[in-house]
């Protein structure tokens, strides 16, 4: 494909993307709203495949980390620690308002962290026992959310952290400041809050197709996937296993760092059951059900997951209706879409769009 024909296609591509919310508001601002929260989940499903499609290290605890970015800029946002802390409210009364410039660079740097804390002791772990034990960590952050209210209230326990400020860009305190929060009016057209968000987790979405496509394509991407192959190889080729593994857990962090920000901002509350087990599954299925290791692939997932449960939703509705209320219509959403996945991979085993195989041979030529 020459290079004008991909300009092209991008140009088409974003021009649908950004205009795509102002045609579904004509239904209402629950399709966009469904929108937004697909791209929180696209975020988190490029993150996994760091971990997961490029590095092979299957992590079932990804959530963790997308509780840690929420409940960071819960705590930064909120009027919660003033009102727990006495210190704290002498040196912020109010509370802190922190705005996205420094939200971002936080909650993928504590993020990180974390997942640098998580892959220390599981580096000589690989498949089964990996996976074990990174879901004993997510459902140890969980715990923790919890019950970290006494003796001091941290996380305010299973009641969660409510009024959250919503994203804001700006110098707090100043009237130099523009909240994703409040309808924007421009030339006399309301475009909701719910709209400012989804232009803002696209820009976040493009910004980290943009990492991962150069860093798939980087030497770390390559070292990465050669302890996917082989690791023992790769090691014996100079690569530091140990190092790398480690940039993948944090790297793969920082997208949940970031996703679990914005989320927090978007809803204005969270709790601990928001980051529950089966949020984690769901992510892994996103990465496997698209394709593990391919970013075109893992985005059909991620959308498609995230997306079907909510169109479920009313088909699910007419089922109940139709059985007399006999079969509940979350635990047949539920149904509908464990269906789904393995009528996809028993269709596609290696996922929707997966990543195209090198090394085969061609075929021979058919003599005439």
């Amino acid at each position: 494909m020459s290079r004008q024909k991909q300009v092209f296609y991008f140009l088409i591509a974003a021009a649908v993307l950004i205009t795509l919310p102002l045609f579904a508001l004509q239904i209402g601002q629950g399709p966009v709203r469904i929108m937004a929260l697909a791209l929180l989940y696209v975020l988190l499903a490029l993150g996994l495949n760091i971990v997961v499609g490029y590095a092979g290290l299957l992590d079932l605890g990804f959530v963790a980390f997308y509780a840690v970015g929420a409940y960071m800029y819960a705590l930064l946002a909120s009027p919660h620690l003033s009102e727990n802390f006495e210190g704290f409210k002498a040196m912020f009364p109010t509370g802190l308002h922190t705005p996205i410039w420094l939200v971002i660079p936080a909650a993928a740097g504590l993020a990180a962290l974390a997942g640098v804390l998580l892959g220390t002791p599981v580096l000589k772990l690989r498949g089964d026992y990996l996976a074990i034990v990174t879901l004993g960590f997510g459902e140890i952050i969980r715990v923790f959310l919890n019950n970290l209210e006494h003796p001091v209230n941290i996380t305010n326990g299973p009641r969660g952290l409510d009024r959250i400020d919503p994203m804001s860009i700006g110098v707090p305190g100043t009237d130099w400041v523009f909240s994703f929060g409040k309808a924007l009016d421009v030339f006399g057209f309301r475009i909701p809050s719910v709209t400012l968000y989804y232009w803002l987790f696209l820009a976040l979405v493009v910004f980290s197709l943009v990492i991962c496509f150069r860093l798939e394509n980087s030497r770390i991407g390559r070292a990465w996937m050669a302890i996917r192959e082989d690791e023992i190889a790769a090691k014996a080729m100079g690569i530091n296993t140990r190092n790398m593994k480690l940039l993948a857990f944090g790297m793969g962090a920082t997208f949940g760092g970031v996703s679990g920000a914005m989320f927090a901002a978007f809803q204005g509350f969270v709790s601990p059951e928001s980051f529950s087990l089966m949020e984690s599954v769901m992510i892994v299925a996103m990465v496997v059900v698209g394709g593990i290791g391919h970013l075109p692939g893992v985005i059909v997932g991620a959308l498609l997951l995230a997306i079907l449960p909510e169109a479920l939703r009313y088909v699910a509705g007419d089922i109940q209706n139709m059985t007399g209320g006999r079969i509940d219509s979350s635990i047949l959403r539920q149904l509908l879409i464990a269906l789904a996945m393995i009528v996809v991979m028993l269709w596609r085993p290696r996922g929707l769009w997966p990543s195209p195989e090198h090394g085969k041979a061609a075929p021979a030529p058919v003599a005439k």
